[in-house]
């Protein structure tokens, strides 16, 4: 038996990258997943893949910068599936290196209704139903670059900071509902989004990146998507308001 059999599972950004990895892993679980994208199209390879594999799925086209499209998609989770148990708000934005006096109101704007708002907007929508059903899991993505920042990602690096100080906001204020909420913050992944950090020479970026880690790789999709199952499951009862490193030793 899977150690997330019979959770119900959100995932926003389900359509590729650590977002795919993490529905498709939750799936293998024992978890029924609503796949969840901007990007209806990639939402619906995700959930196709789980139903090819005997899992339970349904793809959703959500903008997690709509209260309304996220609160949609808590209630035709709970529609579909009885309940919600798990809530990982995954969705993000990346940021190319950038001065701060050169970043526009525009990629700020955007990279903060993205990173904070749809992160807190997700919590929002799931915790009455996790209240009223006696608990739950709140998972957000957040970034090593949220407690070590690199130079020229100043919106981003907020962005990230401000998920994780909201992650052990709402900890501390749902413990008493039996509600846990936990940020995961990786090192650089290799996703669609990574060459936007690296920058016009791929090559050269990825080797300063790698220089950084002292395990001596970026992270793959898959090291993100088992740490959300571990932290998904029971087995993780006593993790709640952690910033959940998955870095290589990168924050050392």
């Amino acid at each position: 038996m899977g150690r997330l059999q019979g959770l119900v599972s959100v995932v926003t950004g389900a359509g590729s990258g650590i977002g795919r990895a993490s529905a498709l892993a939750f799936a293998t679980e024992g978890a029924c997943v609503v796949a969840a994208d901007l990007n209806f199209a990639s939402a619906q390879e995700t959930a196709d893949r789980i139903e090819a594999d005997g899992g339970k799925s349904i793809p959703l086209q959500v903008d997690v910068t709509s209260p309304e499209q996220t609160g949609a998609m808590v209630q035709r989770t709970v529609e579909t599936f009885g309940r919600i148990d798990v809530m990982f708000n995954n969705a993000g934005l990346p940021q190319a290196a950038t001065p701060a006096e050169d970043t526009s109101d525009e990629l700020f704007e955007r990279i903060m209704s993205v990173n904070v708002k749809g992160v807190f907007n997700g919590c929002r929508a799931a915790i009455p139903r996790m209240k009223a059903q006696g608990g739950g899991v709140i998972l957000n993505t957040a970034s090593t670059a949220g407690i070590r920042p690199r130079p020229g990602l100043a919106a981003y690096n907020a962005s990230k900071a401000a998920v994780i100080s909201l992650t052990k906001t709402l900890a501390l204020e749902l413990a008493p509902y039996r509600i846990r909420v936990v940020s995961i913050c990786p090192v650089a992944t290799d996703t669609p989004m990574l060459p936007t950090f690296l920058g016009a020479d791929e090559a050269e970026g990825r080797k300063r990146f790698v220089a950084t880690i002292p395990w001596g790789r970026l992270n793959r999709p898959e090291d993100l998507a088992r740490a959300a199952v571990f932290l998904a499951s029971p087995d993780a009862e006593m993790v709640t308001g952690t910033a959940f490193e998955v870095d290589g030793g990168r924050d050392v």
